[in-house]
């Protein structure tokens, strides 16, 4: 270096200072199971993989889209209300993986059918490492096809995409239908999420044999990984469940992607597994600094988002502004 660009001793200091910080390095583990045959043998199951994993030192430990039991939503059937559950320790599972992450210090995002007054969501409580329940997400955007009929059982989201602050870091959660849309991916990221997490419950269509949808889905959230220089971490369950009038079977390759999108690790379409990947959060922070993505952000530009048809701007937002 030429004399006059040359370190001082102060900023040799300074940079000393910088690389001898805390890493904050963080692992995170991802259950693919099926469902059990009944709520509490499901639950179980369940729990004996978040201690497997925290066993093998995973910090934050995710489990798939309403888990507990059968995708449901294969039927419209009334009785089906009856499973949902508030989202509070008054519901039974949520009280007993608050007890479980406070005495595993792990994070755990519990996805659950959420009954709030007379009101019904497709929802994730997020359970810090103490055992807190730090908040809901309500799912946004709700599916209605054949075997995926979320809309007679779920209102729309209307908490808006969150992240969470946890003990190992801020991470963000989508669920299911909500991975193929970069608008979650981007807002969660534009908020601090660190990490991208996907819940999911994803198979094969019982109208038509021949569509599916693996390799879409997965280079969908590959493309919010590399977008963002955010890595995604996406459970989904296995196994064929068999409803009154479809069968679905769920197709699993749960996966954890890179910041660039790359596959670090996957699974297959009908083994029970968990997977790992390691982050060190701040290392991910610098380098989405450095790559631009979000410097050269211009919202002034991206109104058309904000309307359905390209053209008129969302009442809601007209409001706004």
């Amino acid at each position: 270096l030429p004399i006059s660009s040359a370190p001082t001793q102060s900023t040799w200091g300074y940079l000393l200072s910088c690389s001898s910080k805390m890493v904050r390095n963080v692992k995170v583990a991802c259950v693919q199971m099926s469902y059990a045959g009944s709520r509490d043998a499901t639950i179980e199951k369940a729990e004996t993989f978040v201690r497997e994993a925290a066993a093998k030192g995973a910090q934050i430990v995710l489990l798939q889209e309403l888990f507990e039991t059968p995708y449901f939503c294969q039927d419209q059937f009334e009785s089906f209300f009856a499973e949902a559950r508030p989202a509070s320790l008054e519901n039974p599972t949520l009280a007993r993986f608050s007890a479980v992450a406070k005495e595993l210090r792990v994070v755990l995002p519990i996805s659950f059918f959420e009954r709030a007054n007379n009101a019904h969501y497709n929802s994730v409580v997020v359970i810090d490492a103490d055992g807190t329940l730090m908040g809901t997400y309500r799912k946004s955007h709700i599916p209605d096809g054949p075997g995926y009929q979320e809309k007679y059982y779920f209102n729309p989201g209307d908490t808006g995409f969150k992240v969470w602050k946890t003990q190992y870091g801020t991470i963000g959660i989508g669920i299911c239908w909500d991975q193929w849309f970069p608008e979650c991916a981007r807002s969660m990221a534009l908020q601090g999420a660190e990490l991208l997490f996907y819940p999911t419950a994803i198979g094969s269509e019982p109208h038509s044999a021949e569509i599916n949808s693996r390799l879409h889905w997965q280079r969908v959230m590959q493309g919010h990984a590399g977008a963002n220089v955010t890595p995604v971490i996406c459970c989904n369950r296995i196994g064929k469940e068999t409803a009154a009038q479809s069968d679905i079977t769920f197709y699993g390759w749960s996966f954890i992607a890179d910041q660039t999108g790359g596959i670090l690790t996957q699974a297959d379409q009908t083994e029970e597994t968990i997977l790992y990947a390691d982050f060190e959060l701040d290392a991910l922070r610098s380098q989405r600094a450095a790559w631009g993505v979000f410097r050269d952000r211009r919202p002034e530009l991206y109104w058309p988002l904000m309307t359905l048809d390209g053209e008129n701007v969302h009442q809601s937002f007209s409001k706004r502004m």
